[in-house]
């Protein structure tokens, strides 16, 4: 892992996207194709806004996927993952991507499960954009995270740290409507992924970045997998890395 510290949330979203671009256009010109990861949250906001400008990737050879939904969650939700991705990425780039598969959180979870795994193990993935919780999870991967589980996609229960955290960053009205269930990717399939650019700006993300480098890899501390993986990029600000 590369650990990089940053005077400001954009210069931290700017380097990211940069970095992903770069890893996007080797892919296509090495296999015509690229498919990559998306992930959601205000850590993404900055990131994903110099992504969208960023130059010379044809993304019509771009297939995206992305990390995680709500169980029942309506893609009319203002706190729907789908819409944020189409608002904020999909519907902002110059021309249509050559997939986008997004997680539908209506319906039978179990099956949604299922179907994205089938269409994300047909090849690999070669930059996975994420972020860390301030419970430390990776997606909605809450400790203790599931290191074993082999299946890409997965149903699993959020903890209350990781519900106030949605509540407290303004996407529900009332804590008692953050849903209690998510479908997400899993932690084996994040670490399949050849590139992994993680953007964790902000004060309150300090102490899960103080865990994720320092805390043992461990379930407990789920993002401290990403210590692992030869090619990810831990991108900071001064004030999330404040406690190393």
């Amino acid at each position: 892992m590369q650990k990089r510290i940053f005077s400001s949330k954009d210069e931290l979203g700017k380097y990211g996207a940069e970095a992903g671009a770069k890893a996007i256009r080797a892919a296509i010109r090495s296999k015509g194709e690229a498919r990559i990861i998306v992930a959601t949250g205000a850590s993404q906001f900055e990131m994903l806004g110099h992504l969208v400008e960023a130059k010379g990737i044809e993304w019509h050879k771009v297939t995206v996927f992305h990390l995680d939904e709500y169980v029942g969650m309506g893609v009319d939700h203002p706190a729907s993952f789908r819409l944020y991705l189409w608002r904020r990425f999909v519907s902002r780039l110059p021309f249509p991507l050559k997939a986008f598969h997004p997680v539908n959180g209506d319906g039978d979870p179990e099956a949604e499960c299922r179907r994205l795994s089938k269409l994300i193990s047909r090849s690999p993935v070669d930059v996975c954009f994420a972020g860390i919780g301030e419970n430390g999870h990776l997606a909605f991967n809450d400790p203790p995270a599931d290191f074993r589980t082999s299946r890409p996609y997965i149903v699993v229960d959020l903890d209350e740290a990781c519900r106030r955290q949605q509540f407290g960053e303004g996407w529900f009205k009332r804590m008692e409507n953050v849903p209690s269930r998510a479908i997400s990717m899993s932690i084996k399939q994040i670490m399949k992924s050849g590139m992994i650019v993680c953007s964790v700006p902000d004060k309150r993300k300090a102490e899960a970045v103080r865990d994720c480098l320092k805390g043992a890899v461990s379930p407990i501390n789920p993002a401290s997998i990403l210590r692992k993986h030869p090619r990810c990029i831990l991108l900071l600000d001064k004030e999330s890395a404040s406690m190393l």
